[in-house]
């Protein structure tokens, strides 16, 4: 009956409430009331306990900045770590509650005459982190307080607060005149106050459009007596310094060597690297051969030292020995062992140390780098199995007397019939032809046996080039010709141009019927069957200068070719110089110049609008680095 199904339904009703009321209901405010509550509790413990729950709120994501004025409220204690837990509250929220942020101002300015220095420079960096515009001008006064403090502490905490100012307002840091006490603050007694003043002025200089920090002869002995002295980070930001600065004479720069080279023996690797920079700069000054040779000597154990680390470090380590290594290679050329792989060495760091021992391979060393590069040529990774085949022959290139020990390698390499192999090294060996024309053509027979297994582009257009140029010398070029030709509309571009080429060079060589009309069927195919502009025009000028005079067609594609050179991956003398300026930063890892891949405003001093620095001007693909500090 309905009566009783409403009984029912009022029953289920009741029970749920109940599960509701024991599982889901609380006489608790909620978390946001409670800390409120303990935030305005008299015991400092419960205080301080309250500002970590809401400091872990805030790291996890919860939005606590309701608790803005009763978090401000407990500033003023002589607690340093509860003022230190509240300052980081602060700066958190300064930026989303700027009205509220000028109330604590006063206690800000109150902390940086705290008899405590600790507390002296926690204010004035907490105000320079706090970027609202509106508290700015409240932090000058301070700043130059805490900028001539007793304290060295205050002092360097506040070098660094000058370079955050100005990022927010430049020209409050010119007029204010906090970038000549930079300058003045390098003639410090504490070297850590040195160096954090060089860390600000150059950080200002480099997002200035005027250089407004230049080492000169007087700050020079002051930097190199702060050295010694200041931690490792403080040293980079120095040694980074004296890489800019151009020695007068040769005595100069072999007196900055002298100071500088101490810090080979770094534990820290970016100070070693540092140190390596400044002393390739000062390398270019000093003309004694002796003093060359001595210090070329000194940089290789702390550059293999690197090559111990982690892999991380090691790649960074490796992309700057590679900039190094181009412009002196004496610096590690006894020293190639340690560039040779490691089982168990990550992709990244092979394919790097390939490149160097391509760069540092001689006459004296070469037999040990064909070993290693065959045996890395039976790896199971393809693609460092073809680099590897692809170094014997930039090995054979730059190394003539070295060549014909790179062709036997190569020539072992295809007999394991190993597909992949075969074609990389068959593509490798028609660059040596270039190298060498004449010299090595008595393995073209072996490179004919192996057609049947090319199914790769370049292969096939590395084979099909040999075939073309080398037609007078291959009894059967026409047959081997035409099998290619079989397939000539499926091919890719660069196949079909080499077929095409390959096809008027067998006819020019051997005027008979069977170039004839393999030139005839080639011709139609290139110019009528063909979407390809680039092979349809090449086929076109052959057509016309084979039909109007074949003497002067001869001339053209019978031409005599330019010696080729191994140059890949070598770098324009004038980027290096960049680059080699550029070491221990994300520049020299890139090998890009630094403003290629980031963009940075430049703030013109003086107040006229920031001037932006265009990528561009640096030539396709150049962008910019971040200093790595």
């Amino acid at each position: 009956p309905p009566a009783r199904h409403a009984a029912q339904r009022d029953a289920s009703r009741r029970a749920m409430a109940a599960i509701m009321e024991k599982y889901f209901s609380t006489t608790k405010k909620g978390e946001i009331a409670e800390l409120k509550d303990e935030l305005h509790h008299q015991d400092r413990a419960i205080q301080k306990n309250a500002v970590k729950k809401v400091i872990a709120a805030m790291t996890v994501g919860k939005d606590v900045s309701m608790l803005f004025p009763d978090v401000t409220n407990i500033m003023q204690t002589d607690n340093l770590e509860l003022k230190k837990l509240v300052y980081l509250y602060l700066i958190n929220y300064a930026k989303t509650q700027p009205d509220l942020a000028i109330m604590a101002v006063n206690t800000f300015v109150k902390d940086t005459q705290d008899p405590n220095p600790l507390i002296r420079g926690l204010a004035v960096r907490t105000m320079g982190c706090i970027r609202v515009d509106k508290i700015t001008e409240y932090l000058c006064d301070p700043l130059q307080r805490c900028l001539r403090d007793e304290d060295p502490y205050v002092r360097k905490t506040a070098a660094i607060c000058v370079a955050k100012l100005f990022d927010i307002s430049a020209e409050l840091v010119q007029e204010r005149g906090f970038l000549d006490t930079l300058n003045d603050m390098l003639a410090d007694s504490n070297p850590m106050v040195v160096a954090n003043a060089v860390a600000a002025l150059t950080e200002i200089s480099d997002a200035s459009s005027r250089p407004v920090f230049q080492v000169n002869q007087s700050s020079l002995f002051k930097l190199l007596a702060a050295l010694n002295e200041c931690t490792e980070w403080g040293q980079v930001f120095i040694l980074d310094a004296l890489a800019s600065y151009t020695a007068r004479d040769a005595r100069d720069a072999e007196s900055i060597v002298e100071r500088v080279t101490p810090r080979l023996q770094h534990a820290n690797s970016a100070v070693v690297l540092s140190a390596v920079k400044v002393i390739m700069r000062q390398m270019e000054v000093i003309t004694s051969p002796d003093m060359l040779r001595t210090l070329q000597k000194k940089m290789a154990p702390p550059l293999v030292t690197l090559l111990s680390s982690e892999p991380e470090i090691q790649y960074v380590a490796l992309r700057n020995i590679n900039l190094i290594v181009q412009r002196r290679p004496g610096i590690l050329s006894h020293e190639i062992k340690v560039f040779f792989c490691k089982y168990n060495d990550p992709i990244y760091c092979k394919i790097e140390k390939l490149e160097i021992m391509v760069k540092l391979a001689n006459d004296r060393n070469i037999d040990q780098v064909l070993q290693e590069f065959k045996e890395y040529a039976t790896e199971v990774d393809v693609d460092f199995v073809r680099k590897s085949v692809r170094a014997i022959g930039r090995c054979a290139i730059s190394l003539e007397r070295a060549a014909e020990r790179c062709i036997n390698v190569l020539l072992e390499l295809i007999q394991t019939k190993v597909n992949y192999v075969v074609q990389e090294a068959i593509v490798v060996i028609k660059d040596i032809f270039r190298r060498y024309p004449n010299t090595y053509e008595s393995i073209i027979a072996t490179l004919c046996d192996n057609l049947d297994t090319l199914d790769e582009p370049d292969a096939k257009a590395s084979m099909i080039w040999i075939i073309g140029e080398y037609a007078e010398r291959i009894d059967n070029a026409d047959e081997l010709l035409e099998a290619f030709l079989e397939t000539f509309p499926e091919e890719p571009p660069a196949v079909q141009l080499q077929l095409l080429t390959a096809t008027v060079k067998l006819f020019l060589k051997r005027p008979t019927e069977g170039p004839q009309q393999m030139i005839q069927v080639v011709l139609s195919n290139a110019t009528q069957e063909t979407d390809n502009p680039d092979l349809r025009d090449r086929a076109y000028i052959y057509w016309r200068l084979l039909s109007t005079d074949p003497e002067a067609a001869k001339d053209v594609v019978l031409a005599e070719k330019p010696t080729i050179s191994d140059d890949s991956n070598n770098l324009d003398p004038a980027w290096l110089d960049v680059l080699l300026g550029q070491m221990s930063t994300l520049a020299s890892v890139y090998h890009k110049v630094p403003e290629s891949f980031v963009t940075r405003a430049k703030v013109q001093l003086g107040g006229t609008e920031p001037e932006v620095v265009d990528a561009t001007a640096f030539g396709a693909g150049a962008a910019a680095a971040p200093t790595a500090a």
